[in-house]
């Protein structure tokens, strides 16, 4: 997992600032890190969405992060438009998201096809795994991952 936490991928911080990142640079503080499918999609804005409405009291346990296969452009116009305050990386060769085993195979209409499997964990100081969720329903995931944070505090 250790090679996991130096992938260096592009991103945007909080405020729209782009540069690469990597899990390292989160150290020292718990992760929230959430895989979804893609940007300004129905169940994708509403998880940023809520991340975002609940990111005040998550900030003080947790950082949060969201990582999904769109460019940083798209990232860009995404955090704009739902008004996003958390960074998002951009996984556009799904490396991160093979690492955590959440680029699957998926099928829509009979049509198969690989993509993000909505997840999300929680990192522990040094980014470990210490939390999982796998095929995340998006209504009601981030209090339950409140509840998790919380308890732990």
């Amino acid at each position: 997992m250790s090679d996991i936490h130096n992938i260096k991928l592009p991103g945007i911080d909080a405020k729209g600032m782009e540069n690469f990142y990597s899990l390292a640079d989160f150290a020292g503080k718990l992760t929230v890190l959430y895989f979804y499918p893609k940007d300004n999609t129905s169940g994708c804005t509403q998880e940023a969405c809520d991340f975002r409405d609940n990111f005040n009291r998550l900030k003080t346990m947790a950082n949060v992060v969201g990582v999904s296969p769109d460019s940083v452009k798209s990232h860009i116009n995404f955090q704009q438009k739902q008004n996003l305050n958390f960074f998002l990386l951009s996984d556009g060769e799904h490396i991160l998201a093979e690492a955590f085993g959440v680029w699957k195979e998926k099928s829509m209409y009979g049509r198969r096809y690989m993509g993000i499997e909505r997840s999300t964990f929680v990192l522990d100081k040094q980014g470990k795994i210490i939390k999982e969720w796998r095929k995340v329903k998006v209504s009601g995931h981030v209090t339950e991952v409140w509840n998790y944070l919380s308890e732990r505090s």
